[in-house]
């Protein structure tokens, strides 16, 4: 083969090559890209001495800044991998556990029929079991859309601020736990 195709042969090869795990949390591997995200940062959620969830955060450009990461402007995708059973309900409100010390009183009461929202597409999977992946994904002019296993679950939820809400769990002054914060802003 001419030396002048290697370079080429060599582009096609790599453009063909299936996508490499950038990060592989508690046996659960995270794209480095997907759907025209990349991958942020990945991590582990734990509750005392349980492994809850590993999780991986995307959006259109790295942002290793908490604030800038939040406030990025376009598509994001919240990735969640479940290392055990938990029922929705018990799901739900760890989510809203995690809203409440990175917001006031105002702010948590106008995005009640959100929680609310949420909540009920939670409620109808009843569990969320060990192995399911679900991704919080804000689709500009859409909404956050809750998928699980693949498949749309509910009507999109509206409002930027109840997405940026949700990334302030893990991402907020106070977040559910300091070392994923980290891990999820690439650290």
């Amino acid at each position: 083969m001419g030396s002048s195709l290697k370079p080429l042969v060599f582009a096609a090869l790599l453009v063909a090559a299936p996508p490499l795990p950038a990060a592989e949390v508690a046996g659960v591997k995270f794209a480095d890209s997907d759907r025209g995200l990349v991958l942020n940062g990945a991590g582990l959620r734990k509750r005392a001495i349980f492994q809850v969830y590993a999780i991986g955060l995307y959006l259109g450009e790295k942002k290793p800044n908490a604030a800038d990461a939040i406030g990025a402007s376009g598509a994001k995708r919240v990735a969640i991998h479940m290392l055990r059973d938990v029922d929705a309900a018990t799901f739900t409100e760890a989510l809203v556990d995690g809203m409440r010390p990175n917001h006031d009183e105002a702010a948590m009461k106008a995005l009640e029929p959100r929680i609310a929202q949420l909540s009920a597409i939670m409620a109808e999977l009843k569990e969320a079991k060990k192995g399911m992946a679900i991704l919080l994904e804000w689709q500009p002019g859409t909404g956050t859309v809750v998928n699980v296993e693949g498949r749309a679950r509910g009507k999109p939820i509206e409002g930027e601020d109840f997405y940026r809400a949700l990334l302030r769990i893990w991402l907020g002054e106070k977040p559910v736990q300091d070392d994923l914060k980290k891990a999820l802003l690439g650290g």
